[in-house]
């Protein structure tokens, strides 16, 4: 089975402002990744190609990297995925620029009932909250999509009902630096 998944923020900012996002993935000044409400985006070195690690049950290999304009993971797992995830930023005509998210993949095995069940619904509530996090970090308004009551279930569960709440993001770019 394929699997497509697109989810992109227009962003009122220029794509090198928002280029600086996609390079901050993983280091300590992430302001991309929703590591207040989420498991960390960690590699085993800075985000480079070659770079192996991953988020959570979810091993990845930096495949490619664009500085400033794109980053592509190779899945390692779990099982049965078979694919990658990107972030990319597409520039528009009016000097705005777009954050976008991609996962492609083929699943099989368990994972063509555990990607609808369980990893569709808290990939797409990561992801939103990623582009939140993209929103605050250029000091815009960030739309917070609420978590489904899935999601909710999903994380208490697999927490052990130590779950983290869902957070607003606060945090911007000034002079190249977080907040």
């Amino acid at each position: 089975m394929h699997v497509e998944n697109i989810h992109e923020r227009s962003l009122n900012a220029s794509s090198e402002q928002v280029g600086k996002l996609i390079d901050s993935l993983a280091s300590r000044h992430d302001l991309l990744w929703p590591h207040n409400s989420w498991p960390p985006m960690k590699f085993d070195r800075s985000l480079s190609i070659g770079a192996i690690g991953g988020h959570g049950p979810i091993r990845y290999l930096v495949e490619a990297y664009a500085p400033g304009q794109s980053v592509s993971f190779r899945f390692l797992g779990p099982k049965g995925f078979d694919g990658y995830h990107c972030f990319e930023i597409l520039n528009t005509s009016n000097g705005s620029a777009v954050l976008r998210h991609t996962l492609r993949m083929a699943i099989h095995g368990r994972a063509i009932v555990t990607w609808p069940l369980i990893f569709r619904p808290m990939h797409n509530a990561l992801i939103e909250d990623s582009l939140a996090c993209a929103e605050a970090s250029m000091g815009l308004p960030s739309t917070v999509l609420p978590w489904s009551l899935w999601v909710r279930l999903l994380r208490w569960v697999i927490s052990g009902g130590r779950v983290r709440r869902q957070m607003t993001p606060n945090r911007s770019i000034q002079g190249g630096e977080p907040r």
